[in-house]
């Protein structure tokens, strides 16, 4: 039996009621995905949230209740055939987290990330142009099937007119070989908690990555919080785009104008906030972990 001490427990109804809520806000939230997935169709914006981030739907909607808590009941002993459950001492089912610890690493890396963001001030005024340096000065533009709204040559234009100052190295490292020497930054995976602040979009994407590989010690709920947070960001990013997406119900903001910039900045403002409440939703699951 494992030695975790667990802050709540859950009765059966309990247990049961959460699991459905959770499956039912999943399915209303990945329907739309599913369908087209089923008919072969493919969407600019909300496809990368099931393919840059892998978790699939399936498992989205599996509810785990997370560290701190222990299931009650016969039906909770179906969890032990699940990797990191286990009996509680006194009783109840819940996580293993001595197994977990061993088995994710990553824990470290993901709270001296998270902490280090949360430690700064968001740095706003970068207006998306990471997703023009990835289309400057080439024909192999990672939407292909979607316009460019300035063409390739205004496109540039507005690369070059502009301070590219990207900080975040999963879209610095998608950068055009032309673009990569016009960021003010030369962001690495080795420096990436030095350079992350929460001011960034994909910073605050990433939250729910940082989440799902933090499964099952991760309430589901903060999963698919930070899932939907994710996902209004994705809209925006790509809103904010070289890329004309009207087709698919979505007006640009106009980075190139001085109104798109102060409605970017807007939008940047409010995701800095919230993902600041979820950053620390998550560093509370860290803590715990390290706790326990």
């Amino acid at each position: 039996m494992g030695t975790t001490q667990a802050h709540t427990v859950l009765s059966e109804a309990d247990q049961r009621g959460r699991a459905e809520r959770h499956a039912e806000r999943v399915d209303a939230l990945t329907a739309d995905h599913l369908r087209r997935r089923r008919a072969g169709e493919r969407h600019p914006v909300e496809d990368f949230l099931f393919t840059y981030y892998n978790l699939k739907p399936a498992q989205l909607r599996r509810w785990h209740p997370g560290v701190g808590t222990t299931l009650a009941g016969e039906s909770a002993r179906e969890r032990l055939s699940e990797r990191f459950y286990t009996e509680h001492d006194g009783g109840g089912v819940g996580l293993d987290v001595p197994a977990f610890l061993a088995a994710r690493p990553v824990l470290g890396f993901v709270e001296r990330l998270l902490s280090a963001v949360a430690s700064r001030p968001a740095h706003l005024g970068c207006f998306g142009l990471h997703e023009w340096a990835m289309a400057y000065r080439t024909s192999e533009v990672r939407h292909g099937q979607v316009p460019l709204r300035l063409g390739h040559e205004g496109t540039d234009r507005v690369v070059e007119s502009h301070r590219i100052q990207c900080s975040h190295f999963d879209a610095f490292r998608f950068f055009t070989e032309p673009a990569r020497p016009l960021n003010t930054l030369s962001p690495t995976r080795e420096t990436q908690a030095d350079l992350d602040q929460p001011g960034c979009l994909h910073a605050n994407m990433d939250l729910y990555k940082w989440a799902y590989k933090l499964t099952p010690a991760v309430p589901s709920e903060l999963v698919v919080d930070c899932f939907e947070l994710s996902r209004e960001i994705r809209t925006l990013d790509m809103r904010a785009s070289p890329y004309d997406l009207r087709e698919w119900g979505q007006e640009p903001v106009r980075i190139e104008t001085a109104e798109g910039k102060a409605a970017y900045m807007e939008y940047q403002r409010d995701f800095a906030e919230r993902g600041g409440v979820l950053r620390e939703r998550l560093l509370a699951v860290c803590r715990e972990l390290r706790a326990a």
